[in-house]
């Protein structure tokens, strides 16, 4: 149906229809803006919860070891991603459908305005139409009514023998020009009658429906918008409700994957001391036990056992100190008896282990991590080298150079807490100990890390003697004492200067040949203890790379020394080639 033949005649309750469809508009934008502040108020108070239950940094590691614990902040973020599936739908329904909804209000205001104003302007040109009809009309009522008097008073005088000739004619004159008149008005209101009905024709027939049905398109435009919206907004939900499902999904994994008996183990593993459990006690008989007192002869009788020993009950129980540690590794404690000392002597057994477990882990990881930046940045410098024009090789050595140290400190480091973690498992520390930190801190830097031919570390230096190793030196120079490795750490009380070893010659032994190499480039010593090679230069195998890398070798004149392990290609006797 169409409005302009169905409502020609209601033009006015069309433009108040209209007027309510932009009410509607505004009415359902309001809705929509007030839905979306509450999902954003519901996802804001659904973080705050979060957030107000979320545990704190000492918390975490605490009870980060229980599954109730890792369920409960499962769901906690679970909870975290439902709102913010919340906000998408505030943020989509206001960025999408509200946006696109101002838009058509303000279209439609537009569109309805002009198209009013059309049809006021179609109204007023009908309007003026019939009011000149009718002012025609009138016209030609009085002159047709006066042409009729003109006529009366004609034929009164014409009948009237009393009048003259003249007064007749004067009457019939009149009577002429009244009806020329009539005549002349009925041909007007004629013609203007002629002319409003074509301009009502036009009026109801073509103009008017134009008007009407542009509007009509207009609202039809505006209802089908607002059932687009609708459904938008229904699709805006419905597309996070995969999201919200899967979010509800990890909550319920997360009470899945909570575990009674693995927390309970866990409990155990977290406070377990590792003591062992107090044995009986023994009986004190203090009749044997009788001490006389020299001043009165009186017997003093004393328990045998008043000393507790480490592990005891009251060790144990009653919270007893342990004695504070002594020797190299008393080094690393905190001098407060209140703070937690460095290699966590102060925690009962088990947990001392675990703690520093937990700790070489994280100093393992750290030297992963700083190895692969130095490697990359080697590798860089050997592209800047090849290419200059990408970059200056020099400009790495610095980085290189910080990264060295850093790898030295994080192998100390490492070696310190293996050795913490020797002491307390009660085996006998194997880790090296170089008494340089110089040649400590360019040989893991320098050497060990990447070999790379660039980069020349300085032999080993002085280090302590040790039965584990070689004891013999080269017999070209007496400098080469003491032995470059040393495989274990002695005690404090243990640590000597060099003066105070025995003379090198008494522990002179020579070092077997296990193997040979060849020297891939040449190499000039610079340090003592190393040895010069020409490229090419073949030579035996003394001892192998210790990790420092430096490989000690005796070339044909019988020197022997240290050569840089990348710089040599090396064959072993006990196997085809390393």
């Amino acid at each position: 149906m169409s409005w302009g033949t169905e409502l020609w005649d209601q033009y006015d309750t069309v433009a108040v229809h209209t007027q309510k469809g932009i009410d509607f508009c505004e009415r359902f934008t309001n809705f929509l803006k007030e839905r979306s502040h509450i999902e954003f108020e519901y996802a804001k108070n659904l973080k705050r919860l979060v957030k107000n239950y979320q545990p704190k940094k000492k918390d975490e590691e605490e009870y980060g070891q229980f599954s109730w614990a890792k369920a409960f902040w499962d769901l906690l973020k679970e909870l975290h991603d439902l709102a913010g599936q919340h906000e998408v739908i505030a943020e989509n329904t206001q960025g999408n459908v509200i946006k696109d909804l101002n838009n058509l209000v303000q279209d439609y205001k537009q569109d309805r305005k002009k198209e009013l104003q059309e049809g006021a302007k179609i109204q007023e040109h009908l309007k003026a139409s019939l009011a000149q009809l009718e002012k025609r009309e009138k016209q030609y009522e009085k002159a047709f009514r006066e042409a009729e008097k003109a006529t009366d008073a004609y034929r009164r005088a014409d009948a009237d023998i009393n009048l003259s000739r003249a007064e007749v004619e004067k009457h019939r004159n009149n009577m002429m020009l009244k009806s020329q008149q009539s005549d002349d008005c009925k041909n007007e209101y004629a013609s203007q009658l002629q002319q409003t009905n074509q301009h009502q024709n036009e009026h109801y027939h073509n103009h008017m429906p134009q008007v009407f049905q542009r509007l009509q398109n207009i609202d039809e435009n505006r209802i089908d918008k607002i059932k687009s919206y609708i459904k938008q907004s229904a699709d805006i939900e419905r597309n996070i409700i995969p999201i919200i499902n899967t979010c509800i999904d990890g909550m319920v994994k997360a009470s899945d994957s909570i575990n009674a008996m693995e927390d309970s183990i866990s409990v155990v593993n977290k406070y377990k001391s590792g003591y062992p459990i107090p044995s009986d006690i023994a009986f004190d008989d203090l009749s044997n036990s009788q001490i006389q007192d020299g001043r009165n002869g009186n017997t003093l009788t004393t328990p045998k056992n008043l000393n507790v020993e480490k592990g005891s009950v009251k060790a144990t129980i009653s919270g007893g100190k342990s004695k504070k540690r002594s020797g190299l590794l008393g080094l690393f404690s905190s001098s407060k008896s209140d703070d937690p000392k460095e290699d966590f002597s102060d925690l009962p057994p088990s947990q001392r282990k675990k703690q520093l477990l937990k700790k070489i882990d994280s100093i393992k990881k750290e030297i992963t991590r700083e190895t692969a930046e130095r490697e990359g940045m080697l590798k860089m410098k050997d592209v800047y080298v090849q290419n200059p024009a990408l970059g200056d090789p020099n400009s790495l050595d610095k980085k290189i150079e910080e990264n060295g140290e850093k790898l030295d400190s994080c192998r100390k480091e490492l070696s310190k807490f293996q050795n913490y973690l020797s002491d307390a498992e009660g085996k006998k520390s194997t880790t090296n100990l170089a008494v340089s930190d110089d040649s400590l801190s360019r040989s893991t830097s320098d050497g060990s890390v990447n070999r790379d031919p660039n980069i020349i570390p300085p032999p080993p230096s002085i280090q302590q003697p040790n039965n584990d190793v070689y004891t013999g030196y080269s017999s070209n120079s007496s400098n080469n004492w003491p032995p470059p490795y040393s495989s274990s750490i002695p005690d404090d009380d243990e640590l000597h200067s060099p003066d105070e070893f025995e003379d090198p010659e008494e522990v002179l032994e020579q070092y077997p040949v296990i193997g040979t190499c060849r020297a891939l480039y040449s190499f000039t010593a610079e340090n003592e203890g190393s040895v010069t090679m020409e490229e090419n230069e073949e030579m035996s195998v003394l001892e192998q790379d210790q990790g420092d890398g430096w490989t000690r070798v005796r070339k044909k004149d019988e020197a022997e020394g240290f050569v840089p392990t990348s710089y040599i290609q090396i064959h072993f006797f006990d196997q085809d080639e390393v």
